[in-house]
This record gives C-alpha cells, sequence and structure tokens, in this order.
C-alpha cells in the first residue's frame, strides 16, 4: 500500500515534481534523515514563509556510555519532536519558559512532518506531535503507537480558497485545484469533494507548494487552493473567497500527541512529564496569548498579529476535553475519527480500520488528572 502524502497521482492531473513523501503538512522543504553522530554538525533547513522557527541541533541526546562500568548511565530524556506549526507551540512555550525539566523532556522542532515521522518510525524519537491521519496511517505502516493528548482542532485555520466565478464546490468539476503534497491538504480536498458528491476524478489536482498558490490563481492556472492560516488571509485580500474550510468537518483535522507503546509501558513518569509540560504551556498562552505571541513569533517569520491571527482559527482542547476525546463514548472511536479512517481508506492512504482501544491511551491523562489536574 503506498503511503503518499496526498492523493494518488492520476493521469489528468498537472504534476510539479513534488515528491509525496516530503513537504508534509504545511511544508518545508525536504530535510535528509540526520544521523545521531553527525547531527551536531548538521544544519536544519529553513522552512517556508510563516511557519519558519529557530532550529534545534545537537538534539536526540543519546546518552554516553558510562565511565565505569558499576555506575549506570543516566536514563536521556524523553524526546518529543514536531514540525514546525503554531499548534503544537505551547511545548515551545514550556521549554522556552522553563516549565519542562530538561533532564525529563527534550523537545526537538524539525523542518517537516516528514522528518518527524521517519524518526519516530526509525527509534529517534520517543513522542511526537502529529496530525490524526498521520498518526492512523503510521499504526496502519506497523508501528506501535499510543495516543495521550489532543492538541487542537482546526476550526477554519484550513480552508479551501477558490476563484471568485466559483460559487459551489460543484462549480469545481473540470477544473484544476491546487493542493500542496501534504496528508492534511488531501484530507481536507477529498472531504470537501464529498460533501457536493464529487469524487476525486472530478478535480484536476495540482501539487503546488502552498507559497505559490497566489500566483497560480491570480495567473488562473487553478480555480482553487486548498491553503491554511496566514496564507489564506493573503489570498483573500487579493479577492479569493473561502469555498470549504475544517470548520464543515469538524473533529476531523485533529493535533495529537503519540508516543510509542514501549516509552509508554516502560517510562510512564517521563510520558507524565511531557503532559504537565504540554498543559503548563496551554496555560500560558491562553493567559497571555499576546506575550506569548511576542516570545513565540521572533522565531517565525510572523509578526506576532499574524501569529495571533493563525491561533484564532484553532481550538485547543482542555485536559478534561482530551480526556473525553481518549475515552469515546459509546466508542470505540473518538469524533471524527472515522470520518478521517473512511477518507484514508478511500484515498487508498490506510488499508484497515485501526484498533482503537489500542492506539488510544487514556492513562497518562487520567494520572493528571487524578493528581491536581494541569498545571
Amino acid at each position: 500500500m503506498p503511503r503518499t502524502g496526498g492523493f494518488p497521482a492520476h493521469p489528468g492531473d498537472k504534476m510539479f515534481g513534488m515528491s509525496t513523501a516530503d513537504s508534509l503538512r504545511r511544508h518545508a522543504p525536504p530535510a535528509r534523515l540526520v544521523d545521531p553522530a553527525d547531527i551536531a554538525d548538521t544544519a536544519i533547513p529553513a522552512a517556508p514563509v510563516g511557519l519558519r522557527r529557530r532550529a534545534c541541533l545537537g538534539w536526540l541526546g543519546l546518552s554516553a556510555l558510562a565511565a565505569s562500568g558499576c555506575v549506570p548511565a543516566p536514563r536521556p530524556p524523553l524526546t518529543v519532536g514536531f514540525n514546525a506549526w503554531v499548534g503544537y507551540d505551547p511545548l515551545v512555550l514550556a521549554r522556552d519558559r522553563r516549565l519542562l525539566d530538561p533532564a525529563a523532556v527534550k523537545v526537538i522542532e524539525l523542518p517537516t512532518a516528514a522528518d518527524t515521522q521517519r524518526h519516530l518510525r526509525n527509534g529517534l524519537l520517543d513522542a511526537a506531535g502529529l496530525t490524526l491521519d498521520e498518526a492512523l496511517r503510521l499504526a496502519d505502516g506497523g508501528l506501535d503507537l499510543r495516543i495521550v493528548a489532543v492538541c487542537d482542532t482546526s476550526e477554519g485555520s484550513d480552508v479551501v480558497m477558490a476563484a471568485p466565478t466559483i460559487r459551489a464546490v460543484r462549480d469545481l468539476a473540470g477544473a484544476f485545484v491546487a493542493v500542496e503534497d501534504s496528508s492534511v491538504g488531501a484530507l481536507l480536498l477529498q472531504r470537501m469533494l464529498e460533501s457536493a458528491g464529487l469524487d476525486r476524478t472530478a478535480v484536476k489536482v495540482v501539487n503546488l507548494e502552498a507559497t505559490l498558490h497566489l500566483a497560480a490563481l491570480q495567473a488562473g492556472e487553478v480555480a482553487a487552493a486548498v491553503s491554511y492560516a496566514p496564507l489564506a488571509t493573503e489570498l483573500a485580500v487579493a479577492g479569493f473567497r473561502p469555498l470549504f474550510d475544517s470548520r464543515q468537518i469538524p473533529g476531523e483535522i485533529v493535533d495529537v500527541l503519540a508516543v510509542r507503546a514501549s516509552v509508554a509501558q516502560e517510562r510512564p513518569d517521563a510520558v507524565d512529564a511531557l503532559l504537565r509540560g504540554w498543559y503548563g504551556g496551554l496555560s500560558g498562552l491562553q493567559r497571555d496569548p499576546a506575550g506569548a505571541a511576542q516570545l513565540l513569533a521572533p522565531g517565525t517569520d510572523l509578526q506576532p498579529d499574524d501569529y495571533l491571527a493563525v491561533l484564532g482559527g484553532l481550538r485547543f482542547l482542555d485536559l478534561r476535553e482530551s480526556l473525553a476525546w481518549l475515552r469515546p463514548q459509546p466508542g470505540p472511536a473518538p469524533a471524527g475519527g472515522e470520518a478521517v479512517v473512511g477518507a484514508l481508506k478511500r484515498m487508498g492512504l490506510l488499508a484497515r480500520a485501526p484498533d482503537w482501544a489500542r492506539l488510544l491511551d487514556p492513562a497518562p491523562a487520567e494520572r493528571l488528572l487524578a493528581a491536581g489536574g494541569a498545571p
């Protein structure tokens, strides 16, 4: 089963030479797999406009051998990685404000979601920030994961922008549609087409980096583009209109924290520290979003006001909401989960339905709640 980032290629599609394995989720240029032995000398490539953040070098923190066989080596910190995306920034804030014990948890920022998934698969990360569809596809590929928290849901941050002449989704039949080669973009496009009773063959997909969507729309090369904040704001200012957004598929574009099953079983204290850090950073962000934006925006290509606009398209879940998602009633799938699974299977990106009871792990959140709740 192919593990591509977007729609499977179609003979009528106009392609732009982008690899389906790279440029996953809101984009950055591909980066080589980093060898831990080389990491201190390796420069991480910059991410594109709107999403660039300071690179973290010397990350993976592999423990040195003990000097004496009689002295056990200290256990390295749990490493959690994610690509540059505002939805994961509570962990960045927790790190920068020292709400995380660096001896317990190390936060790693990576250029692309493809890098995050590759390092998680190869055992170089213990945990990761992923979209739900990414977590499902990794589990489908044989990686034993546990989702331990739901970070946020997209509520308008992901949007299809169209030319003024396109008044309804069905008007796109036969038209070219630009979509970044990402699983999230492909999912949003698939769900939009299905909402109008159209199938994948109704449009001609153009795999195109999101920063090039405006030029393609203005040149008339495409009739619509799958975009996201803050780039969608530029399209709106230029006269293009929203046609469909993530508010119409609630609970389907979701960011989660996932840990390797072995880590969840063998290092529960470290997983608990990760969750405390997440909710501590989230609390700081929500108490003073303007102050957090001032701290975080300089590490991106966003101005603080633009950063806050991106936040406006997300809804962060608190501890109890996340726990309810992890303990679905009547179950077994969380809200929106089965819709994502169905769409991925129809796109050929998922071979089988997940074992939700195995994939969802509420135990760390339950321990945090029993200990008094989030910071």
